[in-house]
């Protein structure tokens, strides 16, 4: 693409940013594609010296917390282009055997986890549109102005082409809610309804501001479970997804004395209340408990199976180093992806900072 294309598009995209008012009151008919549909990249975002992934006592630390990143990016980039957002593309691109489907953009982060302040995509009227809302890192726990701001220097470079911005004045997270493609989101209540986002809302409030902007028809409530170790509140892609509109992939602990026994146990008895849009109860698949994982300190992380990536020619799944549970994992969503390669990716670097594979990607559709 030549320069004065490059400028054309970042101008053009200058003015759809700027011109465009915050979503109508009237509703249009609006939904979120569903992730299993065709996808036009992957977005991620690398760690750097200045994130809390680069421990100044050991040379290694940034190097070894890279490793994941680079796994999950090539395993993206077998079928679809990846872009990753870094502080040095030179030194990161340098880092791969191969950079094919990457693109390598420099803009300053506060964190990694591009599944919570990346754009949220909407289709209206047969068009998409970036929506880019509030981020304030899980509820004001950490600084996160640079990552708030990184939807809008994307846009303005012109990465998003012509695709329209809107910037909405209101809390959500993408790894918060789920949406089937036809109307539904799952989400839940622990996270949605916390005081610290939007200053505590009812269900009902946060239900009109999920029709109204993302067009949702129902809302589907889990009111239980959590991780320990967690810092988002319970965001719903650690705990239940969507794979297909009739069927919902959930964790389920079978150990009494796990401290999640109970939660979840709960979590999967509302499960089963569910119905979908045509009154079915959905298809529920039970994911199995990863055996507990610590820090340094003895603190439990965050290690689920349910933060998978659905890519265009891919299903990419973590593990952590559990061998009886990841093979059981992987064995399940084989039989639920048949048509697309299913990928391991070892990931508990990734949870000794609080996320997982799912928590750092964030997927544009076509």
């Amino acid at each position: 693409m030549t320069c004065s294309k490059i400028e054309a598009l970042q101008r053009n995209a200058n003015q759809q940013s700027s011109i465009l008012n915050p979503l109508s009151q009237e509703y249009p008919v609006r939904r979120v594609p569903a992730e299993w549909e065709k996808q036009r990249c992957v977005l991620m975002s690398f760690p750097h010296e200045e994130t809390d992934w680069y421990d100044p006592d050991n040379p290694k630390s940034l190097n070894e917390a890279l490793s994941p990143f680079i796994r999950i990016a090539q395993a993206v980039a077998y079928k679809e282009p990846v872009y990753i957002i870094c502080k040095d593309k030179e030194k990161i691109s340098s880092m791969f055997c191969s950079t094919f489907n990457m693109i390598f953009i420099e803009l300053p982060t506060n964190d990694t986890w591009i599944r919570d302040y990346g754009y949220i995509t909407v289709e209206e009227d047969g068009e998409k549109r970036l929506l880019d809302f509030t981020f304030d890192g899980w509820g004001g726990k950490f600084e996160a102005a640079l990552d708030n701001s990184v939807n809008q220097a994307l846009h303005k470079k012109g990465y998003m082409g012509t695709t329209p911005l809107v910037q909405i004045d209101f809390v959500l997270e993408g790894g918060s809610i789920e949406s089937d493609g036809d109307g539904t989101i799952l989400t839940t209540s622990q996270c949605l309804c916390n005081p610290n986002r939007n200053g505590g809302l009812t269900k009902e409030q946060v239900e009109e501001k999920l029709s109204q902007y993302l067009g949702a028809k129902r809302i589907l409530w889990l009111d239980h479970g959590y991780l320990a170790g967690d810092d988002t509140d319970s965001h719903i892609d650690t705990l239940a997804r969507f794979v297909n509109k009739d069927t919902i992939v959930y964790v389920k602990c079978d150990e009494s004395s796990d401290e999640h026994y109970e939660a979840l146990k709960a979590m999967e008895k509302q499960l089963h209340t569910f119905r979908t849009a045509e009154g079915a109860p959905y298809t529920l698949i039970p994911l199995p408990m990863c055996e507990a994982k610590f820090d340094k300190e003895g603190n439990r992380l965050p290690a689920t199976y349910a933060n998978f990536l659905i890519s265009n020619g891919a299903m990419v799944y973590p593990t952590y180093g559990d061998k009886t549970n990841d093979a059981k994992a992987g064995e399940i969503f084989k039989q639920l992806f048949p048509d697309r390669e299913i990928i391991p990716v070892n990931c508990l670097k990734l949870i000794e900072e609080g996320g997982s594979l799912h928590c750092s990607t964030m997927q544009i559709p076509f």
